[in-house]
């Protein structure tokens, strides 16, 4: 083979890949680069930061939720479900978790009552899938001991299980994991997904003392599972309501309640499974496991 039949065999490889990433990828890139900078410098701040950037992020969840299932003619349902999540998430940050969780079916029924049957059902549930994370996620992170170390465990789990998911269905593919709900998801993006929130929950292992690397692992596994049963139920809603994407905010990605629907079902899980384990130190039940 000559020296231009190879570099002709080189560009066609790297066109193909960059015809499986999509026409995207640079854009969802530069996106997800930027929020990771912002989350990055938000967590590690302190916990008055990060509750901030918590609440704010769960506000426009709630916005973007009000939005789906209501149009635009629905603004009292909406800053009703806005101001339930954002009272749930301040309550949790000056240290009033219960009271924050209280917030939210108070929240909830008001949404449901003003809703007038359209659509009561999901206005309910949006308090509920914006606030529980955010509670969760705040709550977490106040842990004195484990706080910093759980919320980032949770966060560089989910966003492996996304990154090694994207990548290895666009550029492998074969057969689709349930397309009449999400017709991009491949078993070969699950099982990527899987295999690399394991790797990176087992080598967390190095950054927690006296924890267990299956364990971990294990954790890392079940996060990924729960973080893509997110995804799935986000794509159902969206489906139900005929919308693509949840808004239009972040190049590359749609809203965001596209970009971190993992992160809310894998922080609720966390912060329930942590209320039944160990309530007086939920990082150190997520981490160590007691």
């Amino acid at each position: 083979m000559s020296e231009d039949d190879e570099a002709t065999d080189d560009a066609g490889a790297s066109l193909d890949v960059r015809e499986r990433l999509g026409g995207d990828f640079v854009t969802r890139l530069a996106s997800s680069l930027a929020m990771g900078a912002v989350a990055a410098l938000f967590t590690f701040t302190g916990m008055a930061a990060f509750a901030v950037l918590v609440v704010a992020v769960t506000m426009v969840l709630s916005w973007e939720w009000g939005r789906l299932v209501h149009g635009r003619e629905a603004d009292l349902v909406i800053a009703v479900h806005m101001g339930a999540v954002g009272v749930a998430g301040v309550l949790a940050a000056v240290g009033f978790v219960g009271l924050g969780l209280l917030a939210l079916p108070i929240g909830a029924i008001l949404a449901t009552l003003l809703s007038l049957g359209r659509n009561s059902l999901f206005s309910a549930l949006g308090v509920f899938y914006a606030g529980l994370p955010a509670v969760a996620l705040i709550w977490l992170r106040s842990d004195a001991t484990l706080g910093l170390l759980a919320v980032i465990f949770i966060i560089i789990v989910v966003i492996a299980s996304d990154t090694a998911g994207f990548l290895s269905g666009r550029l492998l593919g074969g057969p689709k994991l349930w397309p009449r709900v999400s017709p991009n998801k491949t078993w070969a993006g699950f099982i990527g997904a899987l295999v690399a929130s394991s790797i990176v929950g087992a080598l967390f292992w190095l950054a927690v003392p006296g924890a267990s690397v299956v364990r971990l692992a294990a954790a890392g596994a079940m996060l990924s599972i729960v973080a893509q049963a997110g995804d799935f139920a986000e794509s159902a809603i969206k489906r139900r309501f005929g919308a693509k994407d949840s808004s239009t905010l972040i190049p590359g990605h749609g809203g965001v309640m596209d970009r971190v629907d993992g992160l809310v079902a894998a922080a609720t899980a966390v912060g329930l499974a942590s209320f039944v384990i160990n309530v007086h130190s939920p990082a150190h039940a997520l981490l160590l496991g007691s």
